[in-house]
């Protein structure tokens, strides 16, 4: 009994020294590294989360720019929403620019007839709220025709790159 005892108590010792300890210092410092781990992970979801509140929010105060990018462009809808501002107003030459950076860009040139520079200038604030995205380019010239003011510029239309709005455009042209 004294030789079984003796053989399981340094059956005891010698597993505990062998295994148990070097398992138990190899589990303390695998515990150490989880917990950096998820202390990194709580920072990096932190700041995923920041980032992404930012994102739908920025997409909630510009959803209308955004959908504009979707909308192809129209000239008979351009003339109509903007005839109020004209007494006269026609597109030419809607053609595909160079794409830029993912977005279809096409030129149009613009001729019109207003009674007032006013009239213009509200045409212009009307063309940041349309469902488009135009810029209008320089020079713009005015030229005086009897009692009206005739104008002509270029502008350019803006939209995704994307196959709907190249047939819209193509079927437009003709």
């Amino acid at each position: 009994m004294i030789f079984v005892s003796v053989f399981l108590f340094l059956f005891v010792l010698l597993f505990s020294f062998l295994v148990l300890i070097p398992e138990g210092k190899e589990y303390r410092v695998k515990r150490l590294e989880l917990k950096k781990g998820l202390q990194e992970y709580r920072k990096y979801k932190n700041y995923h989360d920041e980032i992404y509140a930012d994102l739908k929010d920025l997409q909630s105060k510009n959803r209308h720019i955004i959908s504009a990018f979707e909308t192809p462009f129209n000239p008979d809808r351009f003339q109509k929403q903007n005839k109020a501002y004209f007494s006269e107003l026609t597109l030419s030459e809607l053609s595909r620019d160079k794409d830029r950076d993912g977005f279809a860009v096409y030129e149009v040139n613009t001729t019109s007839k207003i009674s007032s520079p006013k009239n213009f200038y509200n045409f212009l604030e009307s063309v940041n709220k349309s469902d488009w995205i135009i810029e209008v380019n320089f020079p713009i010239n005015f030229v005086r025709d009897a009692e009206m003011i005739k104008s002509s510029f270029t502008m350019k239309v803006y939209s995704n790159n994307n196959e709907t709005n190249s047939s819209a455009s193509k079927s437009s042209k003709r």
